[in-house]
């Protein structure tokens, strides 16, 4: 018989005692309109966790759909991050993203890449870009700066109220050692959020952060632009036999695994859906897990960074 779809009120703790709820609206390439519908239709649908990131463009459309949706603020957990042009001043770029988010703190902020760009070729005071060096390639700062130096600045943010918790993204195991055994790191992430789904399914990852009180959080759930992951074959078979769709499926196996997962949607009807999730068995569990195996592993959200290699 069918598991019976419910709408998902798993939350997990922080390192810092703050709960987060386990199934978030991710708003990447969601454009200003559709990251206030996307945003609306989220928090209507019974959505209390919305991600963004000064990168995503969509700032101010999020936080005024946040506003306009009636839902108390402090009902709501809100994340946004820090974009790799202000690592050297994460305190202004919290600020600017509260300006644009018309909030006066969110939930959490984190390091959106483990690497800083130089600003040498920033235009008219747009940090929100990706600057380019002479070859045309991304302007990494990796010769004076590093991840280190940025997270003992950002160490000092939750000092002031602006946001609750601090966390990195994009973090592989060893960039998370290296952190941790930094003589100036005081403060462990709560979070790292990375792409995970069955064909990346961060094992490593899961299990370090699960040892360090680092709560994984899973981006790009579906597979990133065109989602192929509603796609694969194992994945259709299972929903189909459990009554789901996929989305549900995909959602259901990240919040059993005991993480935040992130989906992503424009559409009013596909966001209600993923927030409804099941219990499924130990052998769908497994035989999702199997993909990547039988597969190999795949990521769909690939970053070039001259002079740092990223997910090593």
């Amino acid at each position: 018989m069918p598991a019976t779809l419910h709408k998902c009120t798993t939350v997990h703790k922080l390192n810092t005692g703050a709960t987060i709820p386990a199934v978030g609206l991710g708003t990447w390439r969601s454009t200003e309109d559709e990251g206030y519908d996307s945003t609306l239709a989220a928090l209507k649908a019974g959505y209390r966790h919305i991600d963004d990131a000064a990168i995503y463009l969509n700032e101010a459309a999020v936080g005024r759909a946040i506003r306009d949706s009636g839902v108390p603020r402090a009902e709501i957990f809100v994340t946004t991050k820090l974009w790799g042009t202000q690592h050297r001043n994460p305190q202004e770029a919290l600020d600017e993203s509260l300006k644009r988010l018309g909030l006066d703190y969110v939930d959490l902020y984190l390091m959106h890449w483990p690497v800083a760009f130089k600003t040498d070729h920033v235009k008219d005071g747009n940090y929100l870009t990706i600057p380019k060096n002479e070859k045309g390639e991304p302007d990494t700062d990796v010769k004076d700066w590093s991840f280190i130096k940025s997270w003992e600045l950002m160490q000092e943010l939750p000092k002031s109220g602006k946001t609750k918790a601090i966390g990195v993204s994009n973090f592989s195991v060893k960039n998370l050692e290296d952190l941790l055994k930094a003589s100036t790191t005081k403060i462990v992430p709560a979070v790292n959020q990375v792409e995970t789904h069955p064909l990346l399914p961060q094992d490593e990852l899961l299990a370090y952060g699960k040892e360090k009180g680092i709560l994984l959080e899973a981006y790009s759930p579906f597979g990133s632009q065109g989602s192929p992951l509603l796609l694969e074959a194992v994945v259709k078979e299972i929903a189909e036999k459990n009554n789901v769709d996929p989305g549900q499926l995909l959602v259901s196996w990240g919040v059993q695994r005991g993480y935040v997962i992130l989906p992503k949607s424009k559409n009013p009807s596909r966001i209600a859906s993923n927030f409804h999730v099941i219990d499924l068995s130990d052998e769908d569990m497994k035989a999702l897990h199997n993909i990547s195996k039988e597969k190999g592993e795949k990521r769909f959200n690939t970053m070039e960074f001259p002079g740092f290699k990223i997910f090593e």
